[in-house]
């Protein structure tokens, strides 16, 4: 359950758009505040040099570089999305992963888990890794050069999993925190999955409902959970609408929830989900601005492991999100492409992790669609490849591989967005025996493009001229 004592989430707003829910700083932290802070961790004399600078901001983070005598390191400041538990698990993640593995991440210096400090914020003081997001340098560096990238990514995944089946065996789902128990104890770092921290458990006004929070001894408690505070969230919607205001959204979105819920125990037997099974630390959000390079392509450093937890092996047979997309199996031509005119400038960006966002990649004088169209070329062949690195350490990862648990995890995702009438769908077409994936719910007949409808989604099978956006799908 919640700790309401620790939900204080001063300095924190939620911005709520059509299609988004985004923090938002109430105050901006104080650079004076973390030079000080720094001091003292680093314990700089008060007259040496150190400069403080804003390095780069995330959903939830603002990370600043500090410059001083001996070097140069990062302070990562975190909005209180879910005070003391986001922090205290990423701090704890980077900590185990250097400690158990050959996984490139920072160094813990310092953390502060909670806001009672001179920033106000909590906030981790942490290494400054070498090399560049590898989004930057995808279009600079060889097809050759990205097979070693992607196979160092399969060896990482193997190497947790093997760190998941021997000793040191996580046995529940959440997120890693320090541990006290018999099995933690006998690690050198002893930890354990805990709270479980997660974006789609926090945002907004999540963590108010009481639901169970973790750590969960099997996939159906840990889902089952999920589920039902969407339905709490709905439905204290619905009582908030009048009677006069349109309560199709909320009344959809619980309709979708509880469909996954009556479809929980087909997909999720509770006879396979009686014992506690290894659960192995799974990066979630492994896209090319998590993974930095140097000039040669090597990787240097995976970040970003904030809300990564211990998951059931199932959910970590999924192919890293940078490989995630439309199949595409002919190369593009590169002079079958227009050439970048000035309203290619205003490409818009379909996803957040896009290769060919035309305002920070240099296009070389091509359309945008020219880049969209190879990127989905590399990526296909690259995934091949990451599933045969990944079989010859790991021989049996296609064993525990299950498509339909896999595509309840995307549906449960997705019911609570545009696709909820999508998921009422497919639910139905589980529960009556016809096993379809939840990505082939999306192909445009016409082209054979996965592909789901921006505003609307009718009710019957046919498909019409209006707007759509791709979707990841493989």
């Amino acid at each position: 359950m919640t700790d309401i004592s620790q939900n204080n989430q001063d300095g924190l707003e939620w911005e709520f758009g059509l299609f988004h829910t985004l923090p938002c700083w109430t105050r901006e932290p104080s650079i004076p505040a973390i030079e000080n802070v720094s001091r003292q961790c680093l314990k700089i004399p008060s007259e040496s040099p150190c400069h403080v600078s804003f390095f780069a901001g995330g959903t939830y983070n603002k990370l600043y570089r500090v410059d001083y005598t001996d070097g140069s390191v990062l302070m990562r400041v975190t909005l209180p999305v879910h005070p003391y538990h986001k922090t205290r698990g990423e701090a704890t993640t980077l900590i185990w992963l250097r400690y158990h593995t050959s996984v490139p991440v920072p160094k813990v210096i310092a953390f502060d888990d909670s806001r009672n400090n001179e920033i106000g914020f909590e906030w981790i003081l942490m290494e400054l890794m070498p090399g560049t997001p590898a989004y930057k340098a995808w279009r600079t560096i060889s097809m050759d050069q990205k097979e070693v990238m992607t196979k160092r990514i399969a060896e990482i995944q193997a190497e947790l999993y093997y760190h998941g089946k021997l000793h040191l065996a996580f046995k529940e789902i959440g997120t890693l925190h320090p541990s006290t128990t018999k099995e933690a104890a006998k690690m050198p770092i002893p930890v354990a999955p805990d709270t479980l921290v997660s974006m789609e458990r926090f945002q907004a006004y999540r963590l108010k409902y009481d639901v169970p929070r973790g750590p969960f001894r099997s996939s159906y408690t840990w889902l089952e959970s999920y589920i039902n505070l969407l339905i709490l969230e709905q439905l204290e919607a619905i009582e908030k609408l009048g009677d006069d205001e349109d309560k199709d959204d909320p009344e959809e979105i619980l309709a979708a929830a509880r469909g996954l819920l009556s479809l929980l125990p087909q997909v999720f037997p509770e006879t396979e989900e009686t014992n506690l099974t290894p659960t192995v630390l799974w990066h979630h959000d492994l896209n090319l601005r998590n993974i930095l390079v140097d000039e040669k392509g090597d990787v240097t450093a995976i970040v970003d492991w904030e809300c990564v937890s211990a998951m059931p092996i199932w959910m970590t047979t999924n192919i890293p999100r940078f490989l995630q997309g439309q199949s595409r199996l002919e190369e593009p031509i590169r002079d079958s492409y227009g050439d970048e005119t000035p309203s290619d400038l205003e490409w818009p960006r379909q996803d957040p992790d896009s290769l060919f966002d035309s305002l920070q990649l240099d296009n070389e004088g091509k359309t945008p669609l020219y880049w969209e169209h190879m990127m989905e070329y590399e990526v296909t062949k690259l995934c091949e490849v990451y599933k045969t690195r990944l079989t010859a350490l790991w021989p049996g990862w296609q064993l525990h591989n299950d498509p339909l648990k896999l595509d309840f995890y995307e549906a449960l995702m997705q019911c609570d967005g545009i696709c909820k009438k999508m998921v009422d769908k497919w639910v139905k077409q589980i529960r009556g025996g016809n096993v379809i994936r939840w990505k082939d719910m999306f192909v445009d007949r016409d082209t054979g493009l996965y592909r789901v409808k921006f505003l609307e989604i009718p009710d019957d099978d046919t498909n019409t001229d209006s707007d759509v956006v791709s979707i990841a799908a493989r």
